[in-house]
């Protein structure tokens, strides 16, 4: 859109410079020549080109700018907030209803697998119990009657041997079955449970859903992955010549899908060795609760280096004609043909840093910052009105 303005600017004003110089070749002697020669570096303009072009004056300003690092990296979710399940033992999926994208809560219930594995567990169980009670019994039975000189140590340690291994083997059918999502306290003859319940660990959404009713799954296949956006970080990836540009606690601005809404984070941990492509990684923390920013998705972001006191203009001040930069300064005054004119002089400079709208200017030796007015506004009309001053010019 700015594009467009500045080529409709610049073809009125063309009209205006061409109306112009049509009335003084009109009102000219036969004979006389009436183009002006301006030098090279100055374009001159009526009022009512100057306000067309939109043209306006400031001053070279004093401002603390940053250098700017453009690195790309991705946006990940931090590790406590990426789960991936997968069930504790094999078995056949007997329900799920989730679909990607659904939200779900810590506890809530994904699925129910079922298999006959299930019920010889908890029936293990039940048996390992009972004879453990018995054991126990008759552990304090024998251990009662050593003292009494009726049994020997042969037998009470016999006895001491059982008890302790159905201990141990029960304790490890309650840790199974605690493993698979079954409650070892709540557990009975009566209500043996041929299936179990794959819950969520974490809230948040569905990134993926691998199964469907009827499946078959072990437990190293992967049933869903949990995905809690609460907590975001970016993977960015620098060169090696840039890694001591960074630090802890660097302000970072960032981009995704080439959108100009600005999002933020901060640098929480630099790499500590260099990849084999010589790339060197750093990791930062989101800052916002930005909604439309998801794991997976690829950012520009712009690290803010160490600033400084730097001589500066809006970054629309400086324009560039044959790979050099210039910015327009205030010259004089003048009066033709009883017509006042503004004459605005080209100063080569040098850009420098910049960050927002501002840029920084290395000015050529002498270059009196206090008494100078710079074009501050309406420099790309001037340069379109320089660069065609051959038919402009009266």
């Amino acid at each position: 859109m700015k594009k467009q303005n500045t080529i409709i600017v610049y073809c009125l004003l063309s009209l205006l410079f061409a109306v112009s110089c049509g009335e003084a070749k009109k009102g000219a002697p036969a004979g006389e020549k009436t183009e002006e020669v301006l030098p090279e570096d100055i374009v001159e303009m009526r009022a009512d080109q100057i306000k067309l072009a939109e043209v306006e004056l400031g001053h070279v300003e004093q401002r603390l700018l940053s250098s700017s690092l453009k690195v790309n990296g991705t946006v990940n979710a931090a590790p406590q907030n990426l789960a991936t399940i997968c069930a504790p033992m094999s078995g056949f999926v007997k329900n799920t209803s989730l679909m990607p994208g659904q939200q779900v809560k810590k506890g809530e219930i994904l699925a129910e697998i079922e298999n006959q594995e299930f019920i010889d567990l908890q029936r293990s169980y039940l048996e390992s119990k009972n004879k453990l009670e018995y054991a126990e019994a008759e552990y304090k039975r024998h251990n009662e009657l050593y003292k009494e000189d009726v049994y020997s140590q042969k037998n009470v340690q016999q006895v001491t041997t059982e008890f302790k291994n159905l201990k141990a083997e029960v304790n490890a059918l309650r840790q199974k079955l605690i493993l698979v999502g079954l409650t070892p306290e709540s557990l009975g003859e009566e209500n043996i449970r041929k299936s179990i319940q794959i819950v969520a660990p974490i809230s948040g959404y569905v990134e993926s859903v691998n199964v469907n009713l009827g499946k078959f799954v072990s437990p190293t296949d992967i049933m869903f992955r949990i995905v809690n956006n609460n907590k975001l970080y970016l993977e960015l990836t620098l060169f090696e010549k840039d890694a001591n540009k960074v630090f802890r606690d660097q302000k970072v601005k960032f981009f995704i899908n080439n959108e100009t809404e600005e999002h933020h984070a901060v640098i929480a941990q630099t790499g500590q060795s260099v990849n084999a492509d010589k790339s060197y990684k750093v990791y930062c923390n989101v800052l916002d609760d930005c909604k439309n920013v998801l794991p997976g998705m690829y950012v520009s972001a712009l690290i803010a280096t160490t600033g400084k006191m730097s001589e500066s203009l809006p970054a629309e001040a400086v324009v560039s004609f044959d790979d050099k930069d210039y910015i327009f300064v205030y010259d004089s005054e003048k009066m033709e043909e009883g017509k006042p004119f503004t004459l605005y002089r080209m100063v080569q400079v040098r850009k420098g840093i910049s960050e927002g709208d501002f840029t920084e200017v290395i000015l050529p030796e002498g270059f009196k910052t206090a008494e100078t007015r710079v074009v501050t506004k309406g420099a790309y009309n001037l340069l379109s009105a320089k660069k065609n001053a051959g038919e402009m010019a009266c």
